[in-house]
C-alpha cells in the first residue's frame, strides 16, 4: 500500500504478512480521493475511518491535511500497527480506537464530516452497516458517508443513499441525509 499524494505521498506502508487483511487498492484509493478533493478541503475535515485495518485512508487523509481523525479498529494487533506508523510518518492528529465498531458508534459523541467504512467482506451484518452508522450521533446533516463491499451487496434501497461507484471490484456507496 502507499500513500497517494500530501505529505507522505510515495510513502509505501508495508503490514506484517500475518495480518488478515483486504486493502484498498491503489486505483480504487486515488479514484476515491480525486472525488473528495473536489468537495472538501482536508485540512477543514473531520474522518471517522470505521474497520481501519491498517489505517489505508486514515493516512491518505492526513498525509492530505486532515488533523481531525478517528481510527476504529478492533484488533489490537492492527491498531497498533496503525499508531506505529502514524508515529514513524510523524503525522498529528490521529486517534486510534481499539474497539468494535457497533459499540464505538453507541457511544459517539459528535459527528465528523466524512465517515468510511471498510468491513470485511464476509461480515454477517455488513448489509445493516447504514443502519448502525445513521442511528448514532457520529452523523449529522453534512456527514458523508462511505461504505467499500462487495458487488453483492446493495444499498441502493437504503434511505440516505446517494450512489455507487465501482472501480475494478471494489465498490464504494455514498450517503447523506442531505440529498446533495
Amino acid at each position: 500500500m502507499r500513500i497517494i499524494s500530501g505529505t507522505c505521498k510515495g510513502k509505501h506502508i508495508v503490514a506484517p504478512s500475518y495480518f488478515k487483511l483486504r486493502p484498498t487498492t491503489d486505483f480504487a484509493k486515488e479514484s476515491l480521493f480525486n472525488i473528495l478533493s473536489n468537495m472538501y478541503d482536508f485540512d477543514d475535515c473531520s474522518f471517522l475511518d470505521l474497520f481501519a485495518g491498517i489505517g489505508s485512508i486514515s493516512l491518505e487523509f492526513a498525509s492530505r491535511g486532515c488533523t481531525d481523525i478517528v481510527c476504529v479498529e478492533r484488533e489490537a494487533k492492527h491498531a497498533g500497527f496503525i499508531k506505529k506508523t502514524v508515529s514513524e510518518l510523524s503525522l498529528d492528529g490521529i486517534r486510534v480506537v481499539t474497539n468494535d465498531v457497533r459499540d464505538f458508534l453507541k457511544i459517539a459523541y459528535r459527528s465528523f464530516s466524512v465517515i468510511f467504512a471498510d468491513p470485511p467482506y464476509d461480515l454477517p451484518w455488513i448489509e445493516t452497516i447504514p443502519d448502525y452508522i445513521f442511528s448514532s450521533q457520529a452523523v449529522d446533516s453534512e456527514t458523508l458517508v462511505i461504505i467499500e463491499h462487495p458487488a453483492t451487496v446493495s444499498y441502493a434501497a437504503h434511505q440516505y443513499y446517494l450512489k455507487t461507484k465501482q472501480y475494478g471490484k471494489v465498490n464504494f456507496s455514498m450517503f447523506s441525509i442531505s440529498p446533495e
